[in-house]
């Protein structure tokens, strides 16, 4: 199949060239040589589920893979029960958009391990998880439980694959750029250190996971507290950079889908990583 590349959400670029809705980003792509888009919700949900329906017709129409961001005020660790009470209610409601949405992998964010220690965190999450799943037995849509930039948070890649072990439907999604930012840059200075990540959840979760890891990049400010904010590719201070991990793709032969979370460059980002592909393969 090869890797897939794409935006997440819509780039300053689209509407600078007059678009307005979503609905037409999906042939603006295409038309780009882009293959993939992830919706990002961050912020709560708003559209109706026939309007994700409407968009997820749309995007496979145009041969769009789509991936679905559930909002940032999910806390699956959160110290208290009625917090996480209510993220599942959130993911259930994300799951239901997803669906309509077409998209085949939802990704959520931990949460925090500021009041608790690390251990205790990761329990709650695992506890939060198992009743998610048990309240959507049926779903076809995969978990992804994303790796995280501020040192405060939850999710550096051995939590996310010790949560993702709890159950096949649970899925790494490794961001990295926060896994950069995390450890204050220099994290990737060459193809075998990106090479190592595939590697360690292949060997954790099965080949397949690592074959087919929904990736987030982006070059991202850090300060000693880790995660800042995200930057474009023009930046040239703080990286990870990109072609390493092209070349680790390429060398192993994986499928990856890659969603790039430039600062308003999203898309022009995601080309220029399709491109160095398409110049390797």
């Amino acid at each position: 199949m090869g890797a897939l590349f794409g935006p997440s959400g819509n780039s300053e670029r689209f509407y600078q060239e007059k678009h307005k809705k979503t609905l037409e980003a999906f042939a603006w792509l295409k038309a780009m040589g882009l293959d993939a888009f992830e919706y990002p919700a961050g912020n709560g949900i708003t559209a109706s589920l026939a309007t994700f329906s409407a968009l997820g017709e749309e995007a496979k129409k145009q041969g769009i893979q789509t991936s679905f961001h559930t909002p940032y005020f999910i806390s699956l660790s959160s110290v208290e029960e009625e917090k996480r009470l209510k993220s599942i209610e959130y993911i259930k409601k994300s799951e239901e958009a997803a669906r309509a949405f077409g998209a085949d992998i939802l990704v959520i964010h931990t949460g925090s391990a500021a009041k608790i220690s690390r251990e205790e965190a990761v329990a709650l999450v695992k506890d939060t998880m198992y009743k998610t799943l048990e309240a959507l037995p049926d779903s076809k849509v995969r978990f992804g439980l994303e790796t995280m930039g501020k040192i405060n948070q939850l999710g550096t890649l051995d939590e996310v694959i010790d949560i993702c072990k709890i159950d096949k439907r649970l899925c790494p999604v490794v961001d990295f750029g926060h896994m950069n930012a995390r450890e204050r840059g220099g994290l990737f200075p060459t193809a075998d250190e990106y090479r190592k990540v595939f590697d360690k959840i292949g060997t954790a979760l099965g080949a397949e996971y690592a074959d087919t890891l929904h990736c987030h990049f982006s070059k991202i400010e850090f300060t000693a507290a880790g995660e800042k904010r995200h930057l474009t590719f023009e930046d040239t201070t703080y990286g990870p950079d990109f072609e390493p991990l092209i070349e680790a793709i390429v060398r192993e032969g994986l499928s990856p889908r890659i969603i790039c979370e430039s600062n308003g460059t999203q898309a022009d980002d995601a080309f220029a990583m399709k491109q160095y592909y398409l110049s390797l393969t």
